[in-house]
């Protein structure tokens, strides 16, 4: 196939020809290419290195536009089947999908966490910046900041009715919030020795769970703001603790590479889960109606093998998902696909989806049934901190290291 070229850019062509040879020293290659093209005089300044320079452009530029093209046929699988006038989807099946309807920033550090009101039209954000903002998912309108702690807030969790808000920061302390009227802080609880990573309500709502880098869990009691309990057994950092809906087991993972599921009331470590070979950076129970999705994709039926759970998620820096099945301390299947850290699990409220948010800068929506992700979002310009699913409304919210929240659309 013959090319086209203007007589000056064959000039500068052959130009940069006579520069590589000549740099690379194939003097006598040089001398019968420069009598063939009747190349005179020097190379122009602007020349010198060009064949290089544009050989290493072309790379580049082939490696985006192939991002690009997966970008675009993502988008394109996205019209077909994603638009709402196709396929019309049950709730049930509902995943967000790109572009986002809202990014907010107000920020002046990472989002450490966010989470949706049980009730409200609300979510919350947390930030490294010491500051915990509220805003309307609905309408992406700020309302209000709370503000108290003197260091980055960590996380922050609800109690079930969404009356009282908790969040933990590193510096050392849990807080209280009224959410009913006065949005103040009602109680500060003292007593770990270090950075607190993470908080938890008991689904009672009358005790409050929370994990620090001193390697314990406590137990505070609401009502009093006392530590009536503490857990000991992680041999490092705990980076997360939740409690499984029916009140009576937690768990927690920690940078010691191992899951534990303790016993709220014995206090005993009644399992330590280990499989990941790195930090396990978060953890998600999964709700009853997932059971079906994890025994189809441990290839059991229900009459033989059939796993009963209670079954969580765990999420590591090793760049996997696990999924567990806590009664018997299995590893049931390994999810994999993200290039970075895994920083946070949700289930989707339908029980047939995970949602994992990643320091890879996407969110991924994961099939449990066929053990495979089904869908990436390039979510943000940085890493991905956190991500919840709404219970009952199509809505997922995400956080991130480029200090921004967004709200995704379902459909």
């Amino acid at each position: 196939m013959k090319m086209v070229l203007s007589q000056r850019q064959r000039e500068e062509l052959n130009q940069a020809i006579a520069d590589y040879l000549g740099t690379n020293g194939y003097s006598s290659a040089l001398e019968a290419f420069r009598k063939e093209a009747d190349i005179t005089g020097e190379a122009e300044r602007k020349i010198v290195g060009l064949l290089e320079k544009k050989w290493t452009s072309v790379i580049r530029l082939q490696k985006k536009v192939m991002e690009l093209e997966a970008k675009l046929s993502e988008a394109e699988k996205e019209v077909i089947e994603g638009a709402p006038s196709r396929a019309k989807r049950s709730p049930g099946e509902w995943i967000p999908r790109p572009p986002e309807k809202f990014s907010l920033s107000g920020h002046r550090a990472s989002i450490t966490r966010v989470i949706f009101h049980p009730t409200y039209s609300l979510m919350l954000s947390a930030s490294e910046d010491a500051v915990i903002k509220i805003w309307d998912f609905e309408t992406g309108e700020y309302e209000r900041s709370l503000k108290g702690h003197t260091s980055s807030v960590q996380d922050i969790a609800f109690d079930s009715q969404g009356k009282l808000l908790a969040s933990c920061s590193a510096d050392l302390s849990i807080k209280l919030w009224d959410f009913q009227q006065s949005y103040d802080c009602v109680k500060t609880m003292l007593g770990h020795d270090h950075n607190v990573s993470s908080v938890a309500f008991v689904p009672a709502g009358d005790y409050v769970l929370s994990a620090s880098r001193d390697q314990t869990i406590k137990m505070w009691e609401v009502a009093t703001g006392y530590c009536v309990k503490t857990y000991s057994g992680h041999r490092e950092w705990i980076r997360m603790v939740r409690v499984h809906m029916d009140g009576n087991i937690f768990a927690s993972c920690s940078i010691d590479h191992s899951i534990r599921i303790w016993s709220i009331n014995s206090r005993e470590c009644k399992a330590e889960l280990r499989a990941h070979d790195h930090t396990v950076e978060c953890i998600a129970w999964a709700p009853d109606i997932s059971t079906t999705h994890i025994n189809e994709a441990t290839g059991s039926d229900n009459k033989k093998g059939h796993h009963q759970g209670p079954f969580l998620a765990s999420g590591s820096r090793d760049k996997t998902i696990r999924v567990w099945d806590v009664g018997v301390g299995l590893c049931l299947f390994v999810l994999t696909g993200h290039d970075n850290w895994v920083r946070e699990l949700t289930f989707h409220p339908g029980g047939k989806y995970l949602v994992s948010a990643s320091d890879d800068k996407t969110i991924r929506v994961w099939d449990l049934r066929n053990k495979r992700f089904m869908k990436t979002l390039y979510a943000h310009q940085h890493f991905c901190t956190s991500v919840d699913f709404h219970k009952k409304l199509p809505y997922v919210i995400s956080g991130s290291v480029d200090n921004t929240v967004k709200v995704w659309e379902c459909r």
